[in-house]
């Protein structure tokens, strides 16, 4: 089974995070099929950046998202533009809308200091 979840990067005590879609039994770091996005935690707002075309395509061949992964899809808007795809909506205005969402967003490169 295909799972999509995180994999950790970054220096010690400045976690960075890879989307990734990997067999369930491979381990966090381990082996992985396809790189799918990036996310950091650490900036304020949190940056993500993902390739939904490609997580579009593994959801519809039947890979899970972890309870992490799937709070940082709904967290973006991305479930619910997955949702309005499986209920008939054409792929190409749902990334149009993706691209718009992610362009308007404006993030700051400053990071928290914890």
């Amino acid at each position: 089974m295909v799972r999509l979840r995180l994999r950790r990067t970054g220096l010690r005590h400045q976690p960075s995070y890879r989307i990734v879609a990997a067999d369930k039994e491979s381990p966090r770091d381990g082996r992985f099929l396809e790189i799918l996005g990036h996310y950091n935690p650490r900036t304020d707002p949190f940056s993500c950046r993902l390739d939904e075309g490609k997580i579009y395509e593994w959801l519809k061949n039947g890979a899970q998202p972890t309870e992490s992964v799937l709070k940082i899809f709904k967290s973006v808007g991305l479930w619910s533009r997955f949702e309005r795809l499986k209920s008939g909506e054409p792929a190409e205005t749902l990334l149009q809308e993706a691209e718009k969402e992610y362009s308007e967003r404006e993030l700051s490169r400053k990071t928290r200091q914890d």
